[in-house]
């Protein structure tokens, strides 16, 4: 994918996300930038052949993975080329997501971008921080959206069974996942990216067999901090780079750092993780 500098945000240091169709294939939506440059990896470290797996001593998980530099997670969005390059205040241009953001937004739902939609799209980017703030209609405003709505009652569509015990939610559809516990949600719900074409996050259910909290995958040599792997060498784990890109991972459930650090203190090894429905483009 073709990047565009238009604001260089600081480099990560070592140790996305929607409901309904992908961007189209072809026409003027297709090129679509990140609208400020990301110096990080697009790509994931992820562990595509299940680890070898042993026992980490005391000392080996007392050591906390690094960091992410500061802006590793912003919300950039992707937009099109010539938009990046102008640096325009308010696009033209009519979003991948269109008639999604505008239903949000309680826009007339026509899927043409107007100059009232675009003020409308471009004051919430403002509100959520999503950069740049140009009233694009892209995957990662939607993402916001569906993120938001979701906040307070991630399960209100009963997709994730209900037990007793802990259950990881992983909904491929709208990017995101909880732990619920009954009907009780313990952790998040919180951003997430799974796999893309050809090396999906497999759905059914699975159970947490190992955790390895400074694993490093044995394919990229590349860091996966608090990694818990629930299904061969698909695990949760952290990444130093955005989970916002129209790329998925190489079938692991990516998350930010914070909330990676989390989960990790929340699941156990045994805990049921349950995986359904399927990512926009992947």
């Amino acid at each position: 994918m073709l990047l565009v500098a238009v604001t260089v945000l600081p480099v990560a240091t070592a140790g996305t996300a929607v409901a309904e169709p992908a961007p189209p294939a072809s026409g003027p939506e297709a090129e679509l930038v990140p609208g400020e440059y990301q110096p990080w990896q697009v790509d994931t470290p992820d562990q595509v052949l299940a680890p070898q797996v042993y026992a980490p001593t005391a000392e080996e998980d007392a050591v906390e993975p690094a960091d992410a530099a500061p802006g590793t997670y912003d919300l950039v969005e992707y937009v099109p080329l010539g938009d990046a390059v102008a640096r325009v205040a308010c696009t033209k241009s009519r979003g991948p997501f269109q008639r999604q953001v505008e239903r949000w937004l309680k826009l007339k739902v026509d899927g043409k971008q107007s100059k009232g939609d675009c003020k409308v799209i471009r004051a919430f980017q403002v509100e959520q921080k999503i950069k740049p703030a140009i009233g694009f209609a892209g995957p990662v405003t939607w993402a916001r959206m569906q993120y938001l709505s979701a906040r307070e009652n991630p399960n209100a569509a009963k997709k994730c069974p209900v037990r007793s015990y802990r259950v990881a939610c992983v909904d491929l559809t709208r990017q995101i996942t909880w732990v619920q516990k009954g009907k009780k949600v313990v952790f998040g719900p919180v951003p997430m990216r799974s796999g893309r074409v050809g090396d999906r996050t497999r759905t059914g259910w699975f159970k947490v067999y190992w955790k390895h909290k400074n694993h490093v995958s044995t394919l990229y040599h590349q860091p996966m901090p608090y990694a818990q792997f629930f299904s061969g060498g698909q695990a949760f784990h952290a990444v130093y780079g955005s989970i916002f890109t129209t790329v998925g991972s190489m079938g692991c459930v990516n998350l930010r750092l914070g909330d990676a650090r989390k989960l990790w203190g929340v699941l156990k090894k045994g805990d049921r993780v349950y995986v359904w429905g399927r990512r926009a483009g992947g």
